[in-house]
């Protein structure tokens, strides 16, 4: 069988995460219209029929110029993935121009090792002309394949695996069949509370917002309890992640409720509480203590 890893790379908010999920077949990394929502290296596997490949998707940060001791942190796992690759795809926006930063880790990928597919994303809100556009740019960089895809409506997700299994060369099964992430339950857990928070919050405050699970064990009675804290930057914000009366905390602890209740098969009791940690994001100690 053929099988590897293939790091999904790109500027932020370019659909990388949405599009992992797409080709796994379930959700394996939380997604946000906001910039800069994956703050891990994420892996979701897809098992083809017939022991014919094992595709380890790395979900990636997105590559941006950082500002914070984070956003460095960030760029650092994204090339960390690429020394361990055997075929990368690059995702570009087809609603929007390719711009310096996509050139930029255009330049990067030519000099790596590793068969670079690039994936047009979003072609459901991009008419075929701006598309077509796209693709012309992208050629320039001589890479193996181009494909346009959706990772909404899944239109070129077969197409895009196709040309990955080429690309990827005989191996292992690194996964288990069935298994679809070895992301932990810590992990995961706390990833979901913060999405349901980047759906709500506005300005630079989803930047400022980082999430902590302390414990996860399973009651006698067979409740999960799931302790987690969520942490910002400043007082005001501690008030704004609450909100009014705890409404704000009360909601998005329901709704991950909710969400983990699916995933562990079992009723969960999630205890969450707010904590401020000055500047956290340019906190070496802090950023080694919440994981990044």
């Amino acid at each position: 069988m053929r099988s590897g890893f293939v790091p999904v790379v790109g500027r932020p908010n370019v659909g990388k995460s949405t599009l992992v999920n797409a080709l796994v077949g379930e959700k394996v990394a939380i997604t946000s219209v906001r910039p800069q929502t994956t703050r891990n290296t994420i892996r979701g596997v897809l098992d083809l029929a017939n022991d014919e490949a094992q595709i380890v998707f790395v979900d990636t940060p997105g590559l941006h110029r950082p500002r914070t001791a984070l956003g460095e942190r960030l760029n650092r796992l994204v090339y960390g993935s690429l020394a361990e690759s055997d075929a990368v795809v690059f995702v570009l926006d087809a609603t929007g121009k390719v711009g310096p930063g996509d050139r930029r880790i255009a330049a990067r990928l030519a000099a790596a090792a590793a068969p670079t597919i690039v994936a047009v994303n979003k072609i459901d809100r991009a008419g075929s002309d701006r598309v077509a556009e796209r693709l012309l740019e992208a050629a320039g960089w001589d890479f193996a394949a181009y494909v346009p895809v959706s990772a909404i409506d899944g239109h070129g997700l077969e197409e895009l695996t196709r040309e990955l299994v080429t690309s990827l060369p005989e191996g292992p099964r690194y996964f288990p069949p069935g298994m679809r992430t070895d992301q932990p339950d810590e992990l995961l857990a706390a990833e979901l509370v913060r999405e349901k928070y980047l759906a709500r919050l506005r300005d630079e405050l989803p930047h400022s917002l980082a999430v902590a699970v302390e414990e996860i064990a399973t009651r006698e009675s067979g409740i999960v309890y799931v302790s987690a804290t969520v942490y910002v930057e400043r007082n005001s914000q501690k008030g704004m992640v609450i909100g009014k009366g705890g409404e704000l905390l009360r909601t998005v602890g329901a709704e991950a409720r909710s969400e983990l209740e699916r995933v562990f098969g079992a009723g969960v009791y999630l205890d969450l509480r707010v904590k401020v940690e000055r500047d956290w994001q340019r906190r070496d100690q802090l950023l080694d203590r919440l994981g990044y």
